[in-house]
């Protein structure tokens, strides 16, 4: 099965294509995959949504956004996630990441 996540505008925000890695020392973006997706070590385990609210918390602070204008919309059991961002294109999105990969 084939991933083909890429970031995109939509209407009325952007789209992003993320792999995370958990239980990782401590959260990090960690660089970008040849089709695009973001990857992102993540501190917490991955058991009972606890992965994914640390997720959405640190990509929230990444992009300087409040929590509720992100979700998951694909992927919330597995390590592989569509992330939706309301209000925000994706230059903006692409910038922010960049500037705070490691």
């Amino acid at each position: 099965m084939t991933r083909k996540y890429v970031l995109h505008d939509g209407k009325r925000g952007a789209a992003l294509g993320v792999r995370v890695t958990p239980r990782a020392s401590r959260n990090q973006i960690v660089g970008v995959m040849n089709d695009g997706t973001i990857k992102v070590h993540i501190a917490a385990n991955p058991d009972d949504d606890e992965g994914n609210a640390e997720l959405l918390s640190f990509l929230s602070d990444v992009l300087g956004i409040p929590r509720s204008r992100i979700e998951i919309v694909a992927g919330e059991g597995g390590r592989d996630k569509l992330i939706s961002i309301l209000d925000m294109d994706v230059e903006t999105v692409n910038q922010r990441i960049i500037a705070h990969m490691d």
